[in-house]
């Protein structure tokens, strides 16, 4: 997968599609992600025991899947594809496929 923890990602579709945000936690054996304040479901929870944890409802991010969001290119602010590029020095970055703008770890 070409998305990393710590990407900003825009959301193609679904419910919350248009929201942008950060990727909080990567899954690549679900091929799933967590975004930061988007797919927020609510969680009912018990009290923990001997009141450690407090009861309720918790909202929380879902699980999405990498197909229905896209890295943002760092020049144009939409959202683009990934490119592997090769530096000078034998390194291998990712880049924005539309303007090759290296995209640097969130």
């Amino acid at each position: 997968m070409d998305i990393r923890k710590g990407d900003n990602v825009i959301i193609l579709s679904g419910a919350d599609k248009g929201k942008t945000g950060r990727v909080l936690s990567v899954f690549p054996d679900k091929k799933t992600l967590i975004v930061e304040r988007v797919r927020l479901i609510k969680r009912h929870t018990k009290p923990g025991q001997k009141g450690m944890q407090q009861g309720g409802i918790v909202e929380r991010e879902a699980p999405i899947h990498v197909s229905k969001v896209a890295l943002i290119d760092p020049r144009s602010g939409k959202a683009t594809r990934v490119r592997h590029l090769f530096m000078a020095d034998g390194s291998k970055v990712r880049a924005a496929a539309h303007s090759h703008e290296v995209i640097e770890r969130g």
